[in-house]
């Protein structure tokens, strides 16, 4: 029988805007069907931060209503929905070192990354996910079950990874996944098949439904949205150009739902107040035409997110640690004729990023600019741009620089319910298609780990700094008011440890900065790390 220590440090969020550091959490039993997952280091992200100021309101924290028995639920040690206190960390990489007898996927000794969104198991508005409403690895040991990381079709939210790569670098797979998720997320660009339509005013669909058709159809009059007020649906078509019914209309979107304005010559007289937390959230898309057909209105929908040859690229708040993984994400991609922009407000920041991009930038042939736009505001014409920093002024301000066919990453997360006014008749004329993703798929995590082994990628050039469970204050603190450089790595044994930038080894840790690569973490500086505290 494997043994463990008495109890283990933890962090724990127990309420709206307060966490504990519990030096003596209790280590779950493992169950028939579970594994104990010994956590080698955890990423902090900013979406730590939504839970802690949402808690239990985020759409991840409420109960898992489908996907698994309601009586395997409560065999689950880990689970903890709604309002009860729960460990976070979605960005870990984990050794296993028990197996329940029911277990048949895994077993002790393999070093796994985990893909946090179980997607399989419904809640609410979302799905139930490691770090939220099932306890996540900032601690030293997490009990998950094989019934929530193996889906009933077969696919595994545990990754197997070799013993290769550092801990700090397989950590960092997951947010350098939800960048690569952003662009390949599959869009939809006709009506759902089997969903529910709902057609505001007088107009034709019969083109729009004559190959994807709709379960149910509703009609509506512009000045009759009270009729259907409560309802969702999974794509809208609007015949006319009221800004005020729009936004009405709008508030009937269902997840993962599109909405088509058909303006038929006429002109939105002023700005459109739309979620844009739920484009990002829950995957809500706009798109309209000009014209009376709303077909015109889908087409121009892209397959993908993805970088398109010769995309005049720009990456509002690049220097922070996500806009370093997308700016290197651009110019490592291969896709030819790019050019980058990437903007902050902090000078230091910047220099940081071009430090750590520019290089790559020059080496495959990318021009990169960087752009301090509190001094230098950008100029139309980008036909592509990802908006960084979770402000819904900026990703309005985003449209406006938008050329014609342009896309608009809505990348950063704004919380659902939060509106932002917007040029949808500037929108729909120039066909800029305005998207946002939320987490990532196991394919992401694949395709980044594969980056990783080719050499394509190194994922520590967003590291920026390592700490114990003492500085989790410090590090959550510097999340937060996006004072960090980059992104920060937790080694939940390492329990005195506080934290310490990677840039400030050599005055703190010299046997440790000895061991980086050209300032770049390494899996040798790891070790000496965890030697040292030992």
């Amino acid at each position: 029988m494997t043994e463990y220590p008495e109890s283990q440090h933890a962090i724990q969020i127990v309420g709206k805007e307060e966490f504990v550091v519990n030096t003596s959490k209790a280590i779950d039993p493992v169950g028939p069907h579970q594994m104990m997952l010994k956590v080698e280091a955890c990423g902090i992200c900013f979406s730590d931060t939504k839970l802690l100021h949402q808690f239990d309101s985020h759409p991840r924290k409420s109960d898992v209503i489908a996907g698994i028995a309601p009586e395997a639920l409560t065999q689950i040690p880990s689970y903890h929905p709604g309002s009860a206190p729960v460990t976070p960390g979605h960005e870990p990489v984990v050794r296993v070192v028990e197996v329940g007898e029911s277990v048949t996927h895994f077993k002790v000794g393999d070093r796994l990354l985990v893909q946090a969104d179980w997607k399989h198991l419904r809640t609410a508005k979302s799905n139930g996910a490691f770090g939220y409403n099932f306890d996540g690895a900032l601690q030293e040991y997490v009990v998950v079950d094989e019934r929530c990381v193996v889906s009933p079709d077969g696919e595994e939210f545990l990754i197997h990874v070799s013993e290769g790569p550092s801990a700090a670098a397989v950590g960092l797979i997951e947010p350098w996944a939800t960048v690569e998720g952003s662009y390949a997320w599959a869009e939809r660009n006709h009506v759902a098949d089997g969903g529910r339509l709902l057609v505001v005013g007088e107009g034709c669909v019969d083109a729009l439904t004559a190959e994807h058709t709709p379960a149910e159809v509703v009609r509506v009059a512009v000045d009759a949205l009270g009729e259907v007020e409560g309802q969702e649906f999974d794509d809208i078509v609007f015949f006319g150009a009221d800004a005020r019914a729009i936004e009405k209309a709008a508030l009937l979107l269902g997840s993962r739902s599109v909405m088509c304005v058909v303006l038929g010559g006429a002109r939105i007289d002023g700005k459109v107040s739309l979620d844009i937390g739920r484009v990002h959230y829950d995957f809500t898309r706009f798109c309209g035409t000009t014209g009376s057909d709303p077909v015109e209105g889908y087409a121009w929908i892209p397959a993908n997110g993805d970088l398109r040859k010769g995309d005049k690229c720009a990456f509002i708040g690049a220097a922070g640690p996500m806009g370093v993984m997308h700016a290197m994400r651009a110019v490592t991609c291969g896709v030819p004729g790019l050019s980058v922009v990437g903007t902050d407000l902090s000078d230091e920041r910047l220099a940081n990023l071009k430090e750590v991009v520019g290089a790559t930038a020059e080496k495959n042939g990318v021009p990169l600019d960087i752009i301090n736009t509190g001094t230098q505001p950008l100029e139309y014409g980008y036909t592509y741009v990802t908006c960084l920093v979770p402000v819904p002024a900026l990703v309005s301000q985003a449209v406006d620089i938008c050329a014609e066919g342009g896309i608009l990453n809505a990348f950063a997360g704004i919380a659902a319910g939060t509106f932002g006014d917007f040029d949808l008749q500037g929108i729909i004329e120039r066909k800029i298609f305005m998207l946002g993703t939320s987490g990532s798929d196991v394919s992401d995590m694949r395709t980044v780990l594969r980056k990783i082994e080719a050499g394509i990628i190194d994922t520590t050039i967003s590291l920026w700094a390592v700490t114990g469970m003492a500085g989790f204050g410090d590090a959550i603190g510097a999340v937060m008011n996006r004072t960090s450089g980059g992104k920060i790595m937790v080694f939940p044994m390492l329990h005195d440890l506080g934290l310490t930038p990677v840039a400030d080894l050599a005055e703190d840790f010299p046997e440790v900065a000895a061991k980086l690569n050209d300032g770049l973490w390494t899996k040798e500086a790891e070790e000496a790390l965890l030697a040292i505290a030992k």
